[in-house]
């Protein structure tokens, strides 16, 4: 059976998820790893009874996204070391980073550094806002986008649900207009997936010159093009353009069965995407890699 790995982005932490990880081989290796490189204990921070202030609390972006990063690299190197492979990868917003280390593109270490310079770049990008809308129609929501300055669809979720990105005021004016079962605000520090993420994607994109990308050993799918592709060079191209783009998850759900795939693995805390492929995708078997007795061990 043809399987793909796929795995959640920012959203999906919470605190604790380090517990399950920690017996896999290397797990406090890399979590001191990544502390080092932090400046603070990412493990106390991961940790169930640790909210924490400021840099210490595990939803300040700087810390989320190493910190799925560990949890769900350590998961990848579990099932590899057990000779399992993906027929192809996909990852929501930071989880694409991850299926890129999956499929070989770079090694652990250029991953952390690439995660943590990343959130350290969108933590920077504040003042903007993020709504999920779920229960419209698409009609209403894409006239009503157009028509307001300052605000756009930035994850394409499923017929059913997208994310809304833009200015505080921006994005309070379309889901007042528009008819829906909810929106609901996320606890998000800037409009991520936006034109909003200009000057840190133009800075990424710097830091991602010097950065070698290998040919991936099985296809990614990538949010801003979600058709297979290996080659290293464009790979890099499109993780550069997806700060700014929308993340085409929908599109990459559909992909799925066109490539043969029969079953998605969730890799990561919680099981929102296999929800979404469950609802897009009812043909497709799901299950969730989360702990290490998820994977056997």
């Amino acid at each position: 059976m043809a399987v793909a790995w796929v795995f959640p982005g920012q959203g999906s932490q919470k605190g604790g998820m380090a517990e399950g990880v920690l017996s896999l081989p290397g797990a406090r290796q890399r979590f001191a790893l990544a502390s080092e490189r932090l400046g603070r204990d990412l493990l106390a921070i991961c940790s169930a009874d640790a909210v924490g202030d400021g840099l210490m609390n595990l939803h300040d972006t700087r810390n989320t996204q190493p910190a799925l990063f560990v949890v769900e690299s350590l998961l990848v190197d579990a099932l590899h070391a057990q000779g399992r492979q993906p027929a192809l990868v996909a990852g929501h917003s930071l989880g694409e980073l991850v299926a890129l280390y999956a499929a070989g593109v770079f090694d652990a270490e250029t991953g952390l550094a690439l995660m943590q310079r990343r959130g350290e770049l969108m933590a920077t990008a504040g003042g903007g806002a993020m709504t999920a809308v779920i229960g419209f129609d698409a009609r209403q929501l894409e006239d009503l986008v157009a028509a307001t300055e300052g605000v756009v669809i930035a994850n394409d979720n499923s017929a059913a649900q997208v994310v809304l990105s833009g200015t505080p005021e921006a994005v309070e004016a379309v889901t007042g207009a528009l008819r829906c079962k909810r929106a609901i605000p996320l606890a998000v520090s800037g409009a991520f997936h936006s034109p909003f993420m200009e000057e840190p994607a133009a800075l990424f994109a710097k830091e991602l010159e010097s950065v070698p990308f290998a040919e991936a050993s099985v296809p990614v799918l990538s949010n801003t093009d979600p058709t297979p592709e290996r080659v290293g060079d464009r790979l890099k191209a499109r993780l550069i353009q997806q700060m700014t783009s929308g993340v085409r998850w929908r599109e990459t759900m559909a992909r799925l069965p066109m490539e043969g795939i029969r079953a998605a693995v969730e890799i990561g805390p919680g099981n929102v995407l296999s929800g979404l492929i469950k609802r897009g995708c009812p043909d497709l078997e799901t299950a969730q890699v989360s702990t290490a007795a998820d994977v056997g061990l």
